[in-house]
């Protein structure tokens, strides 16, 4: 899975609410060739005349806009075509974009197939009715576990989703500088504070850190908020049933301030790619992200590349919760050619385009357990591991709550956050007086 490169900028003008009550914000500038950028809203580029049983075309709206996972798409796709007969048509926009206007495009004229998330952010589209049902393609698929099978149900009980890939949320550092160092993996949040000083004092910035396309900081918040109040009281509080003004919430950012300065500075300004590079480039020592942060290394430097699950903070609570989001696809209410996108789906559910991923993507792990994965590196194998061992997992912030909580409340603050982290309950607040309005909507 790919997040994105754009500048994006969360803090721009806001897009009027659509019909679903989702508020939008601004266009940005840059998306990928085939797409259209009509009346500042994403549109589906698939044509009237593609319509009719004998089409043999079918066409895929796409965010993996960074290019190794762009690259592993495209040979998905040809395999895709190479089975079937049908030629896929891909339509690549950047990541923020397209999930920033997503319900504009549902409601347009979307592609047959677009990519999209599991869990909460899926029945969402779901139950507004701009997803087609997909249980008959599950009656056609195998190699997947029950636990892929419930984060792709709608709370009609049908599906909607076929998932592709999915990775955890870990802490990835750099093997040789740690051996050359001497440091040793932190078991508790007092040893990461001690690590953290340890390696100021050896000239490296203790923790890469980015946030100016909003999204990466909320993985912050979620790994602690997991280790401080639980999965439950987190997945309750992204549901709108938990207040942010509680101690509990005010607890996790009173730890995150105390965090603040092992972070990279001036992250509202720097991409995740560039705080990435921090770590491949050895000028810093720890990078909280996903596992596609192994598409900034080499091939060489892979190896080189390690991970800790976030260490524990309340020994009750324990360090074996995370984030592991899914990544896959789901199809348009009204797609030009139904059949062919259900050929489509079953093809990108199988074995054969798992393997293709497994052969040409280091960053991710496939959702198909049929998949041949001795190919993995090290790295995904332990990744594969972690999350086998995980007893919750979580979709990821702006996966687990509303989409319009995430995009218009989540990320300015936790912005405004970063940049001044001392008026907390004040903050707390105001995400509290928006969240009540929101969620009551």
């Amino acid at each position: 899975m790919s997040r994105p490169r754009t500048e994006a900028e969360y803090l721009a003008r806001l897009v009027p609410p659509s019909v679903a009550g989702i508020g939008r914000r601004s266009l940005l500038a840059g998306a990928g060739a085939g797409a259209l950028l009509g009346t500042g809203l994403l549109a589906g580029c698939g044509s009237d005349s593609d319509s009719g049983s004998d089409s043999k075309t079918v066409s895929i709206g796409s965010n993996q806009s960074d290019p190794k996972p762009k690259e592993v798409i495209a040979k998905v796709m040809t395999g895709f075509q190479t089975a079937s007969g049908i030629e896929p048509k891909v339509n690549t926009v950047d990541h923020n974009t397209f999930q920033e206007n997503i319900n504009n495009y549902l409601q347009g004229k979307p592609d047959d197939v677009f990519m999209w998330f599991a869990g909460y952010r899926m029945r969402f589209f779901a139950a507004k009715g701009l997803a087609g049902d997909l249980s008959d393609v599950w009656g056609k698929l195998s190699g997947y576990s029950d636990a892929f099978k419930k984060a792709s149900t709608g709370d009609d009980g049908k599906q909607y989703f076929v998932p592709s890939s999915y990775y955890p949320w870990a802490v990835f550092y750099r093997k040789s500088v740690w051996q050359q160092r001497g440091y040793q993996v932190p078991k508790t949040l007092d040893d990461l504070n001690a690590l953290g000083a340890q390696m100021k004092k050896d000239g490296l910035t203790p923790i890469a850190f980015a946030d100016k396309d909003g999204w990466p900081a909320m993985g912050t918040f979620d790994i602690l908020n997991l280790r401080i109040n639980g999965y439950q009281f987190h997945v309750d509080l992204m549901a709108g049933k938990e207040a942010w003004t509680s101690d509990k919430v005010k607890k996790v950012f009173d730890a995150w301030n105390g965090l603040l300065p092992l972070h990279q500075a001036d992250s509202l300004g720097r991409t995740w790619q560039e705080a990435a590079q921090s770590l491949q480039q050895k000028k810093s020592g720890m990078y909280l992200l996903g596992l596609f942060v192994a598409q900034q290394f080499s091939n060489e430097e892979q190896d080189d590349l390690d991970f800790f699950t976030f260490p524990e903070v309340d020994s009750t609570i324990g360090a074996k919760a995370l984030d592991a989001p899914i990544d896959g696809y789901m199809m348009a209410r009204k797609p030009k050619s139904e059949a062919n996108a259900k050929k489509l789906l079953e093809y990108v559910g199988s074995k054969a385009a798992a393997d293709i991923t497994v052969k040409n993507d280091p960053s991710t792990l496939v959702a198909n357990g049929g998949a041949d994965t001795s190919g993995y590196t090290a790295l995904q194998k332990k990744a594969a591991e972690l999350v086998g061992s995980a007893t919750e997992i979580a979709q990821f912030l702006d996966r687990d709550t509303r989409p319009d909580f995430a995009s218009t409340v989540i990320i300015p603050a936790l912005q405004q956050f970063i940049k001044n982290p001392k008026d907390i309950d004040g903050l707390l607040t105001s995400i509290e007086n928006q969240k009540k309005s929101i969620f009551t909507s």
